[in-house]
């Protein structure tokens, strides 16, 4: 019997990246050709460590609603929607993440964090082990800074605009620029 290939689970906090988007970049609610093209997220999942991606988008749905274009065009593109739903006051995305990089642990699998939410810190350190990669897609400048200091364990970032390319226009950021990134044309 053949063995199973590895494989990178995508875990998205869509509404910690819509939050974040919103009120940090943009400063108003993103319309929808200002939100992240999902396709090229899990696109860069597969090809970042070069293995199937297995996509968990997940959604609240306490309000007993789902926005079912957007659940299908998930489907489309080949991500798991989760909708869940609790009382009120409960951070059901977050719980449910949560527990799903818990499930993962023993699993011999690697992981990429659609997020930047300090919630997640400690699922995320015990997921930083020996043989598995783990890693962050993000604004760089807005993730939690305990989170942030995980690169430091092995935790991979990597940017949502400049090294995924999932937006069609170039964000309103002021971010940090490494030298050997910078590009005067981009500020003439």
């Amino acid at each position: 019997m053949a063995e199973a290939a590895r494989k990178t689970y995508l875990i998205v906090d869509g509404e910690n990246i819509d939050a974040t988007l919103g009120v940090n970049v943009l400063g108003h609610r993103p319309t929808p050709d200002e939100r992240p093209r999902w396709d090229r997220i899990s696109d860069f999942g597969a090809k970042v460590w070069g293995q199937p991606v297995s996509g968990m988008f997940f959604l609240n749905a306490t309000s007993g609603q789902m926005p079912m274009p957007f659940v299908q065009a998930l489907l489309a593109m080949s991500y798991r929607p989760i909708p869940l739903a609790g009382g009120p006051g409960d951070k059901v995305v977050d719980m449910g993440i949560q527990r799903t990089l818990e499930a993962l642990v023993p699993r011999d699998a690697d992981v990429l964090l659609a997020s930047h939410d300090g919630d997640f810190i400690p699922q995320v350190e015990a997921l930083l082990t020996p043989g598995r990669r783990v890693g962050v897609l993000c604004f760089r400048e807005f993730v939690n800074s305990h989170l942030a200091q995980l690169a430091d364990r092995g935790l991979e970032f990597f940017d949502l605009e400049h090294e995924i390319g999932a937006f069609n226009t170039a964000l309103p950021r002021v971010r940090i620029i490494p030298i050997e990134e910078f590009d005067p044309q981009l500020f003439l």
